[in-house]
């Protein structure tokens, strides 16, 4: 009887080993050679993903020596090393700062090989401080389009400690305050533990952040989430480290009275009583927002037989309260009215909100 029951002992100890033996081996064919159905052999690798439960991103910074660094959220940078960032695909696309773009910059270079793309700027400065990115651009016949669930960013701080601020190629910006959304105070910093604060000029007083009304952010500048007409005047930064602190360029924030839409039209031909030979204005005029363009289209009885003379301009005006409202107007003349020259005359004024059609009919 003793002699099963050690026989018994034995045979449960040796299955306990074979089945941890067992699972060890699982955990070694992790990342190992795998036969799939047809005999094919591929090699399997775990999926790595984040917090968010998306892929690593492919954008990585070359070093020195061939080595990588896959770049996070944010990346600091010194000046002066020129810098090369590379993007894993056949078909990829960039964006930078806009303003390398706009002076043609032949600091910044751009070249795709068969398995990566690579973007170089040569001698980087506190002013390329921006946010980089790169996309799969994916492409079906000759229709393309950029792949958002493979689009990577970085913002890269070039640290200077002689420009804590990005920066600007004006020395004065105009900031518009709109009721129905934030506006932002950009000044960007190039060291993003400094300290910064929000000053007023006039009369000279420090404004105070918090995280509902105003927030500063380091890419971005000081956000106010709900501008009101008290908000106005002219403003700077200010940026402190362990060195002497340093002021940012000054803005003017101007509260817009007219809020995003189409464009608010009217229309007025003078003088009101019109005979043969007379002179005639016909004014078509626009209420909108400081910073938002309009054209005008002209439609009147006697186009393409008559001359007319078209003259447009546009002008800030304050409208009480401080309100900042954008005039523009355009006006056609026309001179010696003849029978041809009385009927409809229409205008359309167009901008990036829509379009706005108005009519005045002119009578002897």
């Amino acid at each position: 009887m003793n002699l099963w029951a050690v026989l018994c002992l034995t045979l449960l100890v040796v299955e306990l080993q074979n089945g941890a033996c067992q699972q060890v081996k699982r955990r070694k064919d992790i990342g190992e050679n795998r036969i799939r159905p047809g005999g094919k052999r591929v090699k399997v690798w775990p999926t790595l993903k984040d917090g968010r439960g998306r892929s690593h991103s492919l954008l990585t910074q070359v070093l020195d020596k061939g080595r990588f660094l896959r770049l996070g959220q944010s990346t600091i940078l010194t000046p002066g090393k020129n810098m090369e960032l590379r993007c894993k695909g056949s078909k990829i696309g960039w964006s930078y700062p806009t303003y390398l773009d706009t002076f043609n910059n032949s600091r910044l270079s751009i070249k795709q090989s068969d398995k990566y793309s690579q973007l170089i700027l040569t001698s980087p400065s506190a002013a390329d401080t921006g946010a980089y990115s790169c996309w799969v651009i994916v492409c079906d016949g000759t229709e393309c389009e950029k792949d958002h669930d493979r689009a990577y960013v970085s913002y890269i701080y070039f640290k200077d400690k002689d420009n804590l601020f990005v920066p600007s190629t004006m020395h004065f910006e105009i900031v518009y305050l709109r009721p129905d959304q934030p506006a932002v105070v950009p000044c960007r910093v190039t060291e993003p533990q400094a300290k910064t604060s929000l000053h007023r000029e006039v009369p000279p007083v420090e404004i105070t952040a918090n995280m509902t009304q105003m927030a500063y952010d380091p890419t971005k500048g000081f956000i106010l989430q709900n501008p009101r007409p008290e908000h106005q005047g002219v403003f700077y930064c200010k940026a402190e480290t362990m060195d002497t602190p340093q002021i940012s360029t000054k803005y003017q924030l101007l509260y817009v009275e007219v809020p995003s839409g189409p464009p608010f039209v009217s229309l007025e031909a003078s003088p009101d009583s019109v005979r043969g030979g007379d002179n005639v204005n016909v004014t078509c005029t626009v209420l909108g927002e400081p910073d938002v363009d309009v054209s005008f289209t002209w439609t009147y009885p006697g186009q393409g037989s008559r001359p007319v003379h078209i003259q447009t301009s546009w002008r800030l005006v304050n409208r009480g309260m401080g309100y900042t409202t954008r005039v523009t107007q355009s006006i056609l003349t026309v001179e010696d009215m003849e029978t041809i020259d009385f009927g409809e005359y229409m205008c359309k004024a167009k901008s990036q909100h829509g379009e706005t059609i108005v009519g005045t009919t002119i009578s002897k």
